[in-house]
């Protein structure tokens, strides 16, 4: 499990932090001992910090070459990483410099196969946390480069694990389409956004495709239609961990959605500070439908159940207020469940009960929340490209090829344009005709387009 699903499973379990507070008196330092004379605080030494460095021979220099001469097989452009200057230092006679320059350059190769190219303003709405890949974690590999005399497997070792990017990595060298392999090179390059080790099993939405996944071991359990953010509410890219599922939820509604149900009937007013917040109680018109994932997130983003399910039926299903809309979601909380005592039956006896009852998985599993506007398929045509719903392509491409970046990023929902439908192409095919992708203001549907 990667090192920040763990954290966020760790930060989960634990108990409420008021159990653990302590006391004004408890914090005080302890007096010391009669007749001896607290002395000034010991001071804290902040650490040296790491200075990556290498003794390169040029053997090993000139593998470093010829890997950055080949970087273009995973989207990149060997005149980021300074190749004149490695070229020349391999045929001159200062050793020092070499390694000065090969070292350099490593690193840099290194951290965009590990990290993604691309600059975090140019990552729209994308909160994802990588792999860490700290100066101490560089000099580790570059040891284990240079020790071996494998800097091209060394490098080629923090690249993503996942089937899909070593597909689009085949499609990249297979396609003469320009605009094709630069939506293939952006592609890639989100996947070096993620960690690169997703976990054994995981859920994985895909905002664009409008899917939702659960995968064990590389293979698909598990996967549903999804409605995903409208316009004007896009869905963010996150991850967290889910740790169970509320069979018939309340929905606690958002304070910016109080007044469309303030007053309403099938809506609860709870007491909050001088104000008040409101509730929907479990039932047949409730905004989350049947079922809820708890997976916690500062976003308040979940996948859940809905009332609306005609909305699976559209091709583009833009239309919540951020949170992943999944169909069939009891079905897909079961197979979550697997492995508990939540089979079925149990399942819709407490559905049947109208109760809100909690089930927690066996182990929690991370999700991830991303956004990839084309993926691979097995069939003929090998793959498909999916519209850019959020409009947040332009921007990443213009910081993927290194050029200058508007003086205010252009927010993702006003990037697309009003009304688009966000069809998918298959192949080189023509979108299909364009259709709203927000949902209509219906009066009775204030509570189904919530999430």
């Amino acid at each position: 499990m990667p090192s920040r699903t763990l954290l966020a499973f760790l930060l989960a379990a634990a108990a409420p932090a008021a159990a653990f507070a302590q006391s004004a008196q408890e914090l005080k330092p302890a007096a010391p001992p009669p007749g001896v004379t607290a002395g000034p605080p010991t001071p804290v030494v902040a650490p040296a910090p790491v200075i990556v460095a290498g003794d390169w021979k040029k053997r090993d220099a000139q593998d470093l070459l010829a890997f950055i001469d080949a970087i273009g097989d995973d989207g990149l452009d060997p005149a980021d990483y300074n190749r004149a200057a490695l070229a020349a230092a391999i045929d001159g006679k200062d050793d020092s410099l070499l390694s000065q320059v090969a070292t350099k350059a490593f690193v840099k190769v290194a951290s965009d196969l590990s990290l993604g190219h691309v600059v975090p303003d140019a990552r729209l709405d994308w909160h994802v946390k990588d792999d860490p890949f700290t100066a101490a974690d560089q000099q580790a590999l570059l040891t284990r480069a240079l020790a071996g005399h494998a800097v091209a497997d060394t490098l080629r070792s923090v690249l993503p694990t996942h089937p899909q990017y070593a597909a689009l990595r085949k499609l990249l060298a297979d396609t003469a389409d320009p605009k094709l392999k630069e939506k293939i090179r952006l592609n890639m390059d989100r996947w070096r956004w993620l960690p690169r080790d997703l976990g054994s099993k995981y859920v994985i939405v895909n905002v664009p495709a409008y899917t939702v996944s659960i995968v064990e071991n590389g293979t698909t359990l598990n996967r549903r239609k999804a409605v995903a953010g409208a316009l004007k509410t896009p869905t963010p890219q996150l991850s967290a961990v889910i740790t169970g599922a509320i069979f018939n939820p309340w929905w606690e509604v958002p304070s910016s959605l109080s007044h469309e149900v303030a007053g309403r009937k099938g809506y609860v007013s709870v007491p909050n500070g001088s104000g008040v917040r409101w509730r929907q109680p479990p039932g047949p018109t409730n905004a989350l439908g049947r079922v809820k994932l708890v997976m916690g997130n500062p976003y308040a983003i979940y996948l859940h159940d809905t009332n609306a399910k005609n909305l699976f039926n559209a091709r583009a299903r833009a239309y919540s207020h951020g949170c992943i809309r999944t169909e069939e979601a009891v079905g897909f909380a079961e197979t979550l469940l697997q492995g508990t005592e939540w089979d079925r039956p149990k399942i819709d006896e407490v559905l049947a009960s109208k109760k809100s009852v909690q089930a927690n998985l066996a182990t929690p599993i991370p999700v991830y929340i991303v956004y990839f506007t084309i993926a691979t398929t097995s069939d003929k045509e090998g793959y498909l490209s999916y519209a850019d719903l959020y409009g947040r392509d332009p921007l990443a491409t213009l910081a993927l090829n290194d050029k200058p970046l508007p003086p205010k990023p252009v927010k993702a929902a006003a990037a697309a344009k009003p009304g688009a439908k966000p069809a998918v192409v298959k192949a080189g095919g023509k979108p299909g005709p364009a259709k709203p992708v927000v949902a209509a203001a219906k009066k009775p549907q204030v509570a189904a387009a919530a999430h």
